[in-house]
C-alpha cells in the first residue's frame, strides 16, 4: 500500500462515504489475506473510488496506459497519482502489449494483493452489460486467486464520461460469493476454457447489476454508435450546406 493510497483512505474515501453514502453489501466474501481478483461491471470513471471503499484492503486496478504518459507537467502529476494509486498501466491496442499487462497483473495476484478488473474492457456506451473480455479469466485460472463478482449501480450518474465536476447520486455496490474455478486452473487455458470463465464471470456481474446482457464487445459498440452518430450529423448537415 502506497503513502498517497493511505492519505487517499484518511481523507478521500471519509468525504466520499459522507457526501454520497453508498451502499455495499457481500463485504463479507473478501478474504482478509491472500490473493483477490474482484471482477466488475464498468459504468464510470467514478467506478474506481466507490471500489476501493468496499475493503481495507488495497485495490490495484488496471488503467490505460496513455494516463501514465501525457505530456507536460499536468500530465507528469496525473502519472505520478496513478503510480501512487496502484493502477496497472495497460496498453489496448491488444497483442503481445495486452499480455504484458496482463503479467503485471497477475503479479500483483502472486504478492496476494487485491485487484479490481472491468472484464467490459471499457465502460459501457449505454448502461447494458457487454460481453467480457478473457483477460480476467485467463489471470484467475494462472493465480488461483479467489474470484468475487461485483455488480456496481449509479456510478454512471456520478460522473459522465467527458465530465469533470461529478454529480450526486445514488450508488450501490453489491459482492456476490466465490467463483469456484480450482477445477481449472492452469498456465496455458485454451480459448474454449477461457471463454467459458469469462461468460460464467459476466453471468455472476449480470446477476449482481441487474443490466441488460449484450452479446458484443463494448469497443465495437462505442464504434457503431460514433459512426451512427457521425452519420446523423452528416445527414443532418447537409440540407442546411444547400
Amino acid at each position: 500500500m502506497t503513502v498517497l493510497y493511505r492519505v487517499l483512505q484518511v481523507t478521500a474515501a471519509p468525504a466520499i462515504r459522507l457526501i454520497w453514502r453508498p451502499k455495499f453489501t457481500g463485504q463479507e466474501h473478501i478474504p482478509r489475506r491472500g490473493p483477490v481478483l474482484i471482477v466488475a461491471n464498468h459504468l464510470s470513471a467514478a467506478d474506481h473510488y466507490f471500489l476501493g471503499l468496499i475493503t481495507a484492503r488495497h485495490i490495484a486496478t488496471m488503467a490505460k496506459i496513455e494516463y501514465f504518459a501525457q505530456p507536460g507537467i499536468k500530465g507528469k502529476l496525473i502519472g505520478a497519482v496513478f503510480n501512487g494509486l496502484g493502477q496497472v498501466p495497460v496498453d489496448r491496442s491488444g497483442g503481445r502489449a495486452a499480455l504484458d499487462g496482463l503479467g503485471a497483473s497477475e503479479q500483483i495476484l502472486r504478492d496476494d494483493r487485491v485487484l479490481a478488473v472491468f472484464p467490459e474492457g471499457t465502460r459501457s456506451p449505454d448502461g447494458r452489460l457487454y460481453k467480457g473480455k478473457t483477460g480476467a479469466a485467463r489471470l484467475a485460472l494462472a493465480t488461483g486467486a479467489t474470484v468475487i463478482p461485483a455488480g456496481i449501480r449509479g456510478t454512471q450518474d456520478v460522473q459522465t464520461e467527458g465530465s469533470i465536476m461529478p454529480k450526486m447520486a445514488k450508488v450501490r455496490i453489491d459482492l456476490g460469493k466465490p467463483l469456484d474455478f480450482t477445477d481449472r486452473l492452469t498456465d496455458s487455458p485454451d480459448r474454449v476454457t477461457l471463454r467459458e470463465v469469462t461468460d460464467e464471470i459476466m453471468r455472476a456481474i449480470q446477476a449482481l447489476s441487474g443490466q441488460e446482457y449484450v452479446d458484443m464487445f463494448a469497443t465495437r459498440a462505442k464504434r457503431e454508435l460514433a459512426e451512427k452518430a457521425a452519420k446523423e450529423a452528416e445527414e443532418k448537415g447537409g440540407p442546411e450546406a444547400g
